[in-house]
């Protein structure tokens, strides 16, 4: 949870301690997306075969090796090294971490454990702002990366005494989608080599080469998922007109929050003066209303249909991105800060569980969750996409990040393109989400997504119980 909401808010201290440019901090960001959405179905299918607590501990063990190397690097290339292998590290792990959940507990206890899972989230994304602000204000930013070593101590003492093996027996006889899983991660790549170059002013070359790479591996691993027996992401869940509009609404949707969690701590501590803590405690009135609303929201699309909670949800929010417009270097934190945040907060608050409920319904019941993973597999590829292009689109790039003034510009311009994709969100909703209940298409539903969602980051991993296609239990991954 520190590294899904503090390590935005440490950039602009990482860029001064390295002497680093925006492209480098770019890639601070991407590198632990890419290969954690590239992986995270992967990182699934893995814990099937070989046993989930064993997948999760390998994960929590190479993921607090990779955060000890980010508190130590001396140089930022070590620092991006280590957060690409983090990456790796946070796809071994965080498929298992609902999956065990729901493996571990009866039928009739699982509702209450996923709620507790979800409340602890909340919990943690509450805490994350109070505890990384005062590290990178205190100890420095270094301590928000060592600090997952101890936690990841206590997290491996914990599963090896108290939780349970489990595995797909079924999962022995399919192979690994691993081609798949390496040409999704030379596309990602390749365009986020091309955007963050584009934006840096780098030659032709290290912007076209990437580029042609990206696409030539993109439709590999078209080609590749069409053809193998046991695909990392089944081409024929989008024969589902609704489960396409849907994961399209999750890029713009998750395009739009990463880009307003990128810039906006880089406004409020360049342009406003604030220190890490303030820049980090700011965004949690999202969280909070999140924590208050978004079951109440969940369970109102249950009622009414999801059309209306999507549609009016992202306008919300591209409103609340709009009076970002007001955020300036002499605006105070109450009248100018917080109302858009709370608008912004109150429209994610209403989309995120309707939106994940839709993904679920719109497949086959046996495909709900593998649907899921797809889902959240988009949500990071958008945040890692943003991350990339925003910069070039409100001109920002070198050493500007520093300049209160050439930020403000940026931020301002990077506002109305956050509204945009708010606002394609909602489009897309009006004209795929019917307007009244969704019911999944074949066979009996499965049971209920937990529905308060609080990451920013994601939609959660949601496995179902005995939903999962070719016998799988836990439907995070193929």
């Amino acid at each position: 949870m520190l590294d899904g909401t503090v390590v935005n808010v440490a950039l602009p201290r990482m860029g001064r301690d390295l002497g680093a440019s925006l492209s480098v901090l770019q890639w601070v960001v991407n590198a632990y997306m890419l290969t954690l959405s590239a992986l995270l179905l992967w990182g699934g299918a893995l814990g099937d075969r070989l046993g989930r607590r064993r997948t999760l501990m390998l994960g929590v063990a190479w993921f607090a090796g990779a955060s000890a190397l980010c508190g130590l690097a001396p140089d930022e290339y070590v620092l991006i090294g280590a957060r690409a292998l983090q990456g790796v590290g946070g796809a071994l792990l965080t498929p298992g971490s609902l999956a065990l959940v729901r493996a571990s507990f009866h039928p009739d206890d699982q509702s209450r454990a996923v709620g507790a899972w979800s409340g602890l989230t909340g919990m943690a994304g509450a805490l994350g702002p109070f505890l990384g602000g005062w590290l990178i204000d205190g100890p420095g930013w270094r301590w928000i990366f060592l600090i997952n070593v101890p936690l990841a101590v206590a997290v491996l003492f914990l599963a090896a005494t108290f939780v349970p093996e489990s595995r797909d027996p079924a999962a022995a006889g399919r192979p690994f989608d691993t081609l798949g899983a390496c040409l999704a991660a030379v596309t990602l790549g390749g365009v986020s080599y091309a955007l963050i170059s584009a934006s840096s002013g780098s030659g032709a070359v290290r912007i076209v080469l990437p580029a042609t790479v990206a696409v030539i591996a993109g439709a590999a691993f078209l080609r590749v998922q069409r053809r193998a027996g046991n695909p990392m992401m089944p081409l024929s869940l989008f024969s589902s007109r609704l489960f396409s509009a849907t994961n399209g609404m999750t890029l713009c949707l998750y395009a739009a929050i990463g880009g307003v969690l990128f810039l906006l701590p880089l406004q409020l501590q360049t342009a406003l003066g604030y220190d890490a803590l303030r820049a980090g405690l700011a965004t949690m009135p999202i969280t909070v209303l999140m924590l208050l609303l978004s079951a109440r929201a969940g369970a109102l699309a249950e009622r009414v249909g999801p059309a209306v909670p999507l549609v009016t949800g992202p306008l919300v929010a591209a409103a609340g991105a709009l009076l970002l417009l007001r955020v300036g270097p002499d605006s105070a934190y109450v009248p100018d800060v917080l109302p858009p945040i709370l608008v912004m907060g109150l429209g994610m608050s209403v989309f995120v569980a309707p939106l994940t409920a839709t993904v679920l319904a719109s497949v086959d019941a046996g495909h709900a969750g593998l649907a899921s993973g797809v889902n959240n597999t988009a949500a990071r590829v958008a945040q890692l996409l943003i991350v990339a292009a925003l910069p070039l689109l409100v001109g920002l790039s070198g050493d500007a990040y520093t300049s209160g003034d050439a930020v403000n510009r940026s931020f301002h311009r990077a506002a109305v393109v956050t509204a945009v994709l708010f606002l394609a969100a909602s489009a897309t909703a009006a004209l795929f989400v019917r307007p009244r209940r969704v019911h999944h298409r074949t066979g009996p539903a499965p049971r209920p997504a937990c529905r308060s969602h609080l990451s920013l980051t994601c939609p959660p991993l949601e496995p179902g119980t005995d939903t999962a296609p070719r016998g799988r239990k836990d439907g995070v991954g193929s």
